[in-house]
């Protein structure tokens, strides 16, 4: 979802994975963290793992955008959340997650804005949520949806989701039990919502084209291997769908653990 040699804002940088997997992958990483410690963790990590370009990241609050870059404009803006305070990473009052909800989201749209104003015309932006409950009795806060609300109020098109699927865990030892006593069911994935500034078959172009493999299926049928990397793990598992390229029907699973293969 960005140009080769682009430029990527992360208003939420946390961790160093998406800083090291976008200098990997040739793009200009900016991503903006309110916990110094976190910032000096992933300088550590950029200093082993990363070449040129590499991944800047800025001690500071997100609101404070207009001073902490410039003038930078972004050509992807990428970026995962605190999920409200379903995890509280700090005791500083300026962390969304110390937030109640109603400050959170204030503070929520504000930052969304500020970072799509930044971004260039024909150009895409992705977010990794999820749900989380907060209302009394348990029920969800519509987080992905006031995720989506803030895109659109800040002019951007909602235009696609992934299903994120993540490690089951325990959680199958566990899901009987919460369904019989509340009828919640566990989760096993996270959303990645997509939307545009402007139209879409620009921005497509503006991206280039994807790596295709091609080879056979098990019934010697031509298949084609789309590799999508999605930069949310540099270390795990890499996992492609084999597509019959005429009938469109999945006809296998590829699939490769270690280090992330990054050419695609």
């Amino acid at each position: 979802f960005c140009p080769p040699g682009g430029q990527i804002l992360d208003p939420f940088a946390g961790g160093s994975v998406r800083g090291v997997v976008a200098s990997a992958l040739g793009r200009q990483y900016d991503g903006i963290e309110l916990r110094t410690e976190q910032v000096a963790a992933n300088e550590v990590q950029a200093d082993e793992l990363c070449d040129e370009p590499r991944p800047r990241w800025h001690n500071g609050d997100s609101l404070d955008m207009d001073d902490i870059v410039g003038d930078l404009q972004a050509d992807f803006i990428f970026s995962c959340p605190p999920y409200a305070d379903l995890e509280v990473y700090s005791d500083d009052p300026r962390d969304l997650s110390t937030m109640e909800y109603a400050d959170f989201r204030e503070a929520y749209y504000q930052i969304i804005k500020l970072a799509c104003d930044r971004l260039a015309d024909n150009r895409f932006a992705a977010f990794v949520v999820g749900e989380v409950r907060g209302e009394p009795g348990g029920a969800y806060i519509i987080f992905v949806a006031d995720t989506i609300d803030a895109f659109r109020s800040a002019g951007l098109h909602y235009y696609n989701e992934m299903i994120l699927v993540t490690p089951a865990g325990t959680l199958p030892l566990r899901a009987a039990r919460s369904f019989r006593a509340s009828r919640k069911v566990g989760k096993t994935h996270q959303i990645l919502l997509i939307f545009c500034k402007g139209d879409p078959r620009a921005a497509t172009e503006a991206c280039g084209d994807v790596e295709i493999a091609v080879g056979l299926g098990a019934d010697g049928a031509r298949v084609e291997l789309v590799a999508v990397v999605a930069g949310l793990e540099l270390l795990g598992r890499e996992v492609g769908v084999l597509v019959d390229a005429e009938r469109g029907e999945r006809v296998g699973r590829h699939e490769r653990r270690g280090l992330l293969h990054v050419g695609g």
